[in-house]
């Protein structure tokens, strides 16, 4: 195996050696390199012994001398250095099967790549790793490894992921615990399938594996499901027992291990109709990438915030806040808070009915431009539209739906700002000192 070199970084330690665009990187220090964890790994050692070839298969090694962790400075094709690996499950609850037709390509693509998991915490089936990789993830100490594992049953794992390997999958599960490599997992809890007693099993079985941390989120349903598997919708009943099984463990967890382990996405508590617990409950907030904690933490920042700042401003002002359906009454208790500090600060908070999703979709990062603008057009919104920064790709220009903040700004004739998850950037955006936060 070898990775083709697209460019050499400018006054990098590469460049000044023999190496050219066009060559192939073979290995380093005898290592051989595949792919960009290879790279990565053994590139930052202070010797290096590089094994190079050029397009004709003339091969020759090349000595480097540099300081410890020092980037190297090839450049290939991509990211990844080859393709990225795509998912090979059909699972029962997957949510881009539940997409709409018309969207952009890219949010069609599942990935299920262990490389990913390290780099940017996805989440990872198993199911098409390697042996290879797995030796790899243990001799590099590659942690934490994000694990969707949604039910320990192998003969249930198979029947919701439709693939007949993905209960012998777990034993890399299992092989990676015992390699004290640090494994996050996450569970996509349906009803009539891996809830009730099949969830006691799970939380039970990965307590016993020694996992760092188990997130529990409810299966997300949209109007698109023409020809998939039927699902049961949360109930208030259905989310009130859950909470009360992975609330139970935890609190074992908590006196047994000193840590709580299991936690239950905040969509499990608003569907429960049930106070969310306090920050203190949330320990590091480990979980916020799986909706768990979010609200806790913003409320939290936004109270510390508010008593750093003191309560007036230059001028009086008016923000529309647009946010989900299920996060927009504790927004409103927030903004209550902020109003009373603020006088001359008045907050409108706007629920947004999902409308291009459907179904029992109501979170915030889910909202798309067009529904912005049927359900605000006819608003007075004030001075500013704040959103969150979750509704927006990564590049902060476009809405799932590829609607634009600038289609947006345009067809509300006011301006609009993305905020993070930041009780403070939230406070400051909304009081108009948001250009104070970087």
């Amino acid at each position: 195996m070898s990775v083709k070199i697209n460019s050499i970084a400018p006054h990098s330690h590469a460049s000044r050696c023999d190496i050219h665009e066009g060559d192939y990187l073979i290995s380093i220090n005898g290592n051989e390199i595949i792919d960009v964890l290879d790279y990565r790994f053994y590139q930052f050692n202070k010797e290096l012994e590089l094994k190079v070839s050029d397009s004709k298969g003339n091969v020759r090694n090349i000595s480097i001398v540099k300081p410890e962790y020092d980037e190297l400075g090839l450049l290939f094709d991509t990211y990844l250095m080859d393709e990225q690996k795509s998912c090979k499950n059909k699972c029962v609850f997957c949510f881009i099967d539940q997409l709409p037709d018309g969207m952009r390509d890219t949010l069609y693509f599942k990935d299920d790549d262990s490389r990913l998991s390290f780099l940017f915490g996805n989440y990872i089936t198993l199911t098409n790793i390697t042996e290879h990789e797995v030796d790899r993830i243990i001799k590099m100490h590659i942690s934490p490894i994000n694990i969707s594992v949604h039910t320990t049953n192998s003969e249930l794992r198979c029947k919701m992921m439709n693939n007949r390997f993905a209960g012998d999958a777990l034993k890399y599960l299992e092989r990676l615990c015992s390699s004290s490599i640090e494994v996050n997992t996450q569970i996509v809890c349906c009803p009539g399938y891996n809830d009730s007693e099949e969830l006691k099993r799970t939380l039970s079985d990965l307590e016993k594996l020694n996992v760092n941390l188990i997130a529990v989120v409810p299966v997300g349903l949209t109007a698109h499901r023409e020809g998939l598997a039927e699902l049961t919708p949360f109930t208030k009943e259905k989310a009130e027992e859950t909470i009360d099984i992975i609330e139970e463990f935890s609190d074992k967890c908590l006196e047994k291990h000193g840590r709580r382990i299991a936690f239950a996405a905040d969509e499990l508590y608003i569907k429960a109709e049930r106070e969310l617990p306090s920050y203190e409950h949330y320990e590091d907030f480990s979980a916020l990438e799986n909706g768990v904690g979010l609200i806790a933490l913003l409320k939290d920042e936004l109270s510390f915030a508010l008593e750093d700042y003191e309560g007036d401003t230059t001028m009086t002002r008016k923000v529309t806040i647009a946010c989900g359906t299920s996060v927009a009454p504790y927004m409103r208790q927030m903004m209550d808070s902020v109003e009373e500090k603020f006088s001359d600060v008045k907050v409108q908070v706007v629920p947004i009915e999902n409308e291009f999703f459907g179904g029992g979709v109501n979170v915030s990062g889910l909202i798309v431009g067009k529904d912005l603008i049927s359900q605000l057009k006819d608003k007075i919104l004030g001075d500013e539209l704040l959103i969150s920064s979750s509704m927006l790709r990564y590049e902060n220009d476009l809405f799932l739906d590829d609607t634009s903040v600038l289609d947006v700004e345009k067809q509300l004739n006011i301006k609009l700002t993305a905020v993070n998850n930041d009780g403070e950037q939230l406070l400051l955006s909304v009081i108009g000192k948001g250009r104070d936060v970087q």
